[in-house]
């Protein structure tokens, strides 16, 4: 029995050069947006910062991750533009990891993590963007597929960056003495999960030097990581050029001319692409909508603020992984610091797995019914894990499980939402938009109930996230029948109307 069927494995032959170059750039990616974590705190004895001022740069990230993603959708005009604001983020990307090693001062390495983050979110909207208008209604499989390129990416990243981090303090000063390899491994993890929550206790159980010698090889991971993401930009370069998109390649036969459909795509790229976060919306097209239109944009938003704010919470900071480390060391549990720190590796595998298992799945059962199942998951296992608070092997178990029933969520929602609003191209940059903001947002709210009220308090905000994401969910599905049915009724008038006119 096949995978896919022929009609399904024709449309990947025709788009073969687009979709493999979308997929290699949320690989890349997912290794740049993972890769901030781990050398937090090298990049710290490097900026010769303090704990707090160098969390700073986990939220300068991901506050122009947000902003660049609302960014990305002035850039859906046409296929020239968006290719070409791919191959500058992807290209600038590159440039900053590679001068990320001489930001001596943590305000200049602020300034290129925010640089970085802003061509991030901008290759987060544009590459969700292309695929749904080359596939449409049979996006959802290959959306799949994106994502799972980003959670293989984020779970090489941490490789990459391993061999090159500090076993002992990377800052020398004075007669103290250098912290041990396991409580630094300890506090990498404990980090993860703070964001530009304060820090003031953490300070003082570590001596963490500001002055004296440098001893980081952080540097070399950096340049390792620019010459990964080298290949990248290159392949968006051939396939502009492939597209005829630069007056020097007028030559060359252009890739999606070859397709029957090819004419038809390419005037949605020019008529359907209006740019900016609302372009879709300015008053000539939106005179006429429904109140069921907006709702639909509304919605999905919520429901991607809420499930890939403080579930899935950003791969820029794995603030879940972060989050159950630090509920994990804390009682009642009091797990050793090695055996906790194991949770991020299981959580991640899951997801990636599970986002493997979903591009099988999205061929077989619609996008509505994997994310009811999903949320519906979701809820229970975090049902579960507040019941179980004081079980170490269900904590392992439900973090697996949690992160099966999550991979597929933001994929499927994108899909779902762009074939409710009829493919308009506005729903992907809103709800990439929207997800940004909820993994911003929610992850500080949450870092700062935890610092205030325990790790505890962190399942219980699991758990009421979940449920009010699934009821935004089972109301996001109501509007769309509404919408229909308006939609059903206006077709019906019209049709009545001009019967007579033609008579």
């Amino acid at each position: 029995m096949m995978l896919v069927d022929d009609r399904v494995w024709a449309l990947f032959k025709g788009h073969w050069q687009h979709t493999l170059t979308y997929w290699s750039v949320f690989f890349s990616f997912g290794l740049c947006i993972a890769f901030l974590g781990p050398t937090i705190l090298d990049l710290r004895c490097q900026t010769q910062s303090t704990l707090q001022e160098i969390t700073w740069v986990f939220f300068a990230q991901q506050l122009f991750l947000m902003l660049g993603s609302a960014l990305g959708g002035l850039f859906k005009k046409t296929l020239r533009c968006s290719l070409s604001a791919l191959f500058v983020s992807s290209l600038v990307i590159s440039v900053v990891f590679a001068i990320i090693p001489l930001c001596h001062h943590v305000l200049m390495l602020a300034v290129a993590m925010a640089i970085s983050g802003t061509a991030m979110g901008v290759i987060d909207t544009i590459a969700n963007l292309q695929l749904v208008k080359l596939y449409q209604k049979d996006s959802a499989i290959f959306l799949q597929v994106l994502h799972f390129f980003i959670g293989l990416g984020a779970l090489v990243s941490p490789l990459v960056a391993d061999p090159f981090l500090s076993e002992g303090s990377c800052v020398l000063g004075g007669n103290m003495t250098a912290n041990s390899s396991t409580d630094l491994h300890h506090l990498r993890s404990y980090l993860a999960g703070k964001g530009t929550t304060p820090l003031h206790n953490v300070s003082h159980h570590y001596h963490l030097h500001t002055e004296g010698i440098i001893t980081t090889n952080v540097s070399y991971a950096f340049w390792i990581m620019a010459l990964i993401n080298l290949p990248v930009p290159v392949a968006v370069y051939v396939l502009m050029y492939r597209e005829r998109l630069f007056p020097c390649s007028n030559h060359s036969p252009r890739l999606l001319d070859k397709e029957k459909n090819s004419q038809k795509n390419q005037q949605d790229h020019n008529i359907q692409g209006h740019g900016g976060l609302f372009g879709c919306c300015n008053y000539a097209d939106v005179k006429d909508r429904p109140a069921s239109y907006f709702l639909l944009y509304i919605l999905g938003g919520a429901v991607l603020f809420i499930t890939d704010g403080i579930i899935i919470c950003s791969l820029t900071q794995g603030s879940y992984t972060g989050f159950i480390y630090t509920y994990a060391v804390s009682p009642p549990l009091s797990l050793p610091h090695k055996t906790a720190g194991c949770l991020t590796s299981v959580f991640w595998a899951s997801v990636t797995a599970g986002r493997l298992a979903s591009i099988y799945l999205s061929y077989r059962y619609t996008q509505q019914r994997l994310i009811s199942v999903s949320l519906a998951g979701m809820m229970a296992v975090q049902c579960l894990l507040l019941i179980l608070y004081s079980s170490p092997v269900f904590l392992f178990m439900g973090t697996c499980v949690l992160g099966l029933f999550i991979s597929s969520v933001f994929p499927c929602m994108v899909a779902l939402t762009e074939d409710m609003v009829n493919y308009k191209g506005c729903a992907t940059t809103v709800l990439v938009t929207s997800a940004g903001t909820g993994e911003m947002v929610l992850q500080l709210l949450t870092g700062q109930l935890i610092h205030s009220k325990g790790s505890y308090s962190f399942m219980l905000v699991g758990m009421i996230s979940s449920c009010i994401g699934f009821t935004v969910f089972l109301g996001l599905i109501y509007i769309q029948h509404l919408h229909k049915s308006s939609q059903a009724a206006t077709s019906k008038e019209m049709a009545m109307t001009e019967k007579p006119s033609s008579e």
